[in-house]
């Protein structure tokens, strides 16, 4: 079964949203969403803390906690994750997995440290890639740490077959390009990534039309999709983007 995830980019403990991971603007509080997404048929729902990394401090146990009360489905955590220490109280307080992204970058022995601690399936490893030109007018992908704020050089299928190699269990694909711009998920990156690695690729930046969610799973070949503005402003609703993708033949759960 393909999933759809909503995302609840939460700062300063209010929803909010972005384009190109700037200009963000108010979509609410995390639990009444949380709830709403539930009752609404969505498979999964990730909390991200999108300051929490710059700020140096890990996802506020206590909103996730509450988020994870309002919910009867998996819950995803990430943001500001740099530790076994910090993946536990994120699991105490009703994390279903984790994400992590910059301290992978940073510490890559993590990924097989969590892995086996904690099951590969619960570790998700989120990378923000962002298209580079080079000299020449070819183009690749490089993988941004810190909320996207900072370039690791890592080119994006390398960055994956490692962390898949290392034991995550998942990859959270965000396209900082596509984000925030509802013209469509980058599909050539993500199929870059879901033909590197055999693992679940969730697609995540640029929905902005119910067709987007079918390309994605066709020509993007993932097996997840993740998105924000269009569900919090009610654009669509998860069913109807669910509705679409059955008919279109991508077996969904209704």
């Amino acid at each position: 079964m393909k999933r759809v995830i909503p995302c609840l980019d939460v700062k300063d403990g209010r929803v909010v949203k972005g384009v190109n991971f700037v200009d963000f603007r108010d979509a609410g509080d995390p639990v009444e969403q949380a709830a709403f997404y539930d009752g609404e048929g969505a498979d999964e729902l990730v909390f991200l803390d999108i300051t929490a990394s710059q700020e140096g401090r890990r996802a506020l146990s206590e909103s996730v906690r509450r988020t994870a009360r309002a919910i009867s489905i998996p819950l995803i955590v990430g943001g500001g994750i740099s530790s076994l220490q910090d993946m536990e109280a994120m699991f105490e307080a009703g994390a279903s997995k984790v994400s992590i992204n910059t301290a992978a970058l940073e510490n890559p022995d993590l990924v097989a440290q969590a892995a086996r601690a904690f099951g590969r399936e619960r570790i998700i490893v989120a990378i923000d890639a962002k298209r580079t030109e080079n000299a020449d007018g070819s183009t690749w992908w490089e993988v941004y740490s810190r909320g996207g704020t900072t370039a690791t050089g890592w080119e994006v299928g390398r960055w994956a077959a490692e962390v898949y190699s290392l034991g995550a269990g998942e990859i959270l694909l965000t396209s900082m390009d596509a984000d925030g711009t509802q013209d469509g998920y980058d599909n050539d990156l993500n199929r870059l990534v879901a033909e590197k690695v055999p693992i679940p690729v969730t697609a995540s930046g640029g929905a902005g039309r119910l067709e987007h969610f079918r390309d994605a799973f066709l020509a993007g070949k993932v097996d997840a999709v993740l998105a924000a503005s269009l569900f919090h402003f009610r654009t669509y609703s998860i069913r109807e983007v669910k509705q679409y993708l059955q008919a279109a033949g991508i077996p969904v759960r209704l």
